[in-house]
């Protein structure tokens, strides 16, 4: 299926993990796809550059188009949209994927680290969405914006033990849920999506103690990427929403959930539920 052809779609954080199983299914139904991450050599622990992605995107139908980005910078930013817009004509969609973790308390936290969290996590989804906004209005199959953050829960482990990382996860949702209702009339559809269960991902390998061996009771960054393909592919009167990845597929009429294992045997045991659920 061509789906997405002639759609343009940057995805941010894309040379690894979540971001690069969107990059790859939305690539599988034609579209142009732009690989925006800091990625652009290869890193010594972390596999995935920028420049692999886009190869591994045209290959598998679409059009890849690496572009070097720190969503912190605002000029960065604003230069990524318009090489994009310069490549492709326009834009169609926005895929804010990029995110930092840091899985400790107030005390435990240096001023550096929050200020990383913020930027790289909320602060990201303003700059990006602002850039964008004016070619997704523009653009002709309805304007996107798909941010990777959680339903909003104010649950006191998460206050208490990883309030600064809260903030900047939370402040992504209120933000989405804050320019689902702005931009409404514009036609452009915001919504949020996360997973139900762990996802293996360099983050949960390298952030949470122990984390590589958590991924036997975890799901691969496919389950993420086909519920996020569906989503963009819905006409525009889906916004405002905070999806599961889970959840969503069952509504679209999937049933089958184990070929999104990452491990079959560790999955019979039971799939860990993924942060803020």
């Amino acid at each position: 299926m061509n789906e997405f052809a002639d759609r343009t779609i940057l995805i941010t954080g894309a040379s690894r993990g979540i971001g690069r199983a969107i990059a790859l299914r939305l690539a599988r139904g034609g579209a142009n796809i732009v690989i925006a991450a800091k990625s652009d050599e290869p890193h010594p622990k972390l596999p995935g550059t920028i420049h692999e992605v886009a190869a591994e995107v045209d290959a598998a139908g679409g059009h890849g188009f690496a572009v070097r980005l720190d969503v912190r910078d605002e000029a960065n930013v604003e230069a990524a949209v318009a090489a994009t817009v310069e490549r492709f004509g326009g834009l169609d969609a926005l895929v804010n994927n990029a995110g930092a973790i840091a899985l400790t308390n107030v005390e435990n936290t240096p001023p550096k680290r929050f200020d990383l969290l913020q930027g790289v996590n909320a602060r990201a989804v303003y700059l990006c969405a602002r850039a964008a906004l004016p070619h997704l209005r523009r653009s002709a199959f309805g304007g996107h914006v798909l941010s990777l953050c959680p339903p909003l829960n104010f649950a006191g482990a998460w206050l208490r033990d990883h309030a600064p990382y809260t903030l900047s996860k939370m402040g992504m949702t209120i933000l989405s849920l804050g320019m689902a209702e702005e931009f409404r009339a514009a036609g452009v559809a915001v919504n949020c999506l996360w997973p139900r269960t762990l996802v293996a991902t360099s983050a949960v390998e390298f952030a949470i103690p122990g984390g590589k061996d958590l991924f036997a009771r975890a799901r691969r960054p496919e389950i993420v990427a086909d519920a996020a393909a569906l989503i963009l592919a819905t006409p525009g009167e889906l916004t405002g929403q905070c999806l599961l990845d889970e959840d969503y597929l069952r509504t679209r009429g999937v049933g089958d959930f184990a070929p999104y294992a990452w491990d079959a045997a560790g999955a019979a045991g039971g799939l860990l539920p993924d942060l803020f659920l």
